[in-house]
């Protein structure tokens, strides 16, 4: 394996570690975490949408939904085009201040560490993440095709 993908398997593995702990400490899952920050980057979306954003079947849905509901990290509210339907919506507030400070010290380490590239460093890094995170979309949609 090449020294770019060792990285990015790292990488990979250190992001994953690190949510699972921020998660942990926040009374989450790892998978709940990073599906409400699916949800949060999103914004509000029926839970037919979500479940087909995450691959999830809808009864998993429901039950995260509950699951952070409890949490009072989302709210379901009515959609108004069609009042059969229920909207989900990310309750901002209640996430920055379960998580809000832990991601503002990796906000703050990551942008020290970024100040001291170059232009041309931050340009290849940016060309990277870019490419590899549209790799990695259009695979996992291959995969929830199959």
């Amino acid at each position: 394996m090449s020294t770019v993908g060792q990285l990015t398997r790292r990488y990979s593995d250190a992001t994953v570690l690190m949510h699972a702990t921020i998660a942990k400490k926040a009374g989450l899952s790892g998978a709940d975490h990073k599906y409400l920050g699916l949800l949060m980057q999103h914004g509000p979306m029926t839970a037919g949408k979500w479940a087909s954003l995450t691959g999830l079947t809808t009864g998993a849905i429901t039950g995260l939904i509950d699951r952070l509901e409890k949490k009072m990290l989302v709210k379901r509210t009515a959609d108004q085009t069609d009042r059969r339907k229920q909207v989900i919506v990310p309750n901002m507030a209640q996430a920055e201040q379960l998580l809000g400070s832990v991601f503002a010290d990796l906000q703050s380490k990551t942008a020290q560490f970024i100040a001291t590239m170059t232009d041309a460093e931050v340009a290849a890094v940016e060309r990277y993440l870019r490419a590899n995170a549209e790799i990695m979309e259009r695979v996992t949609q291959e995969l929830q095709q199959q």
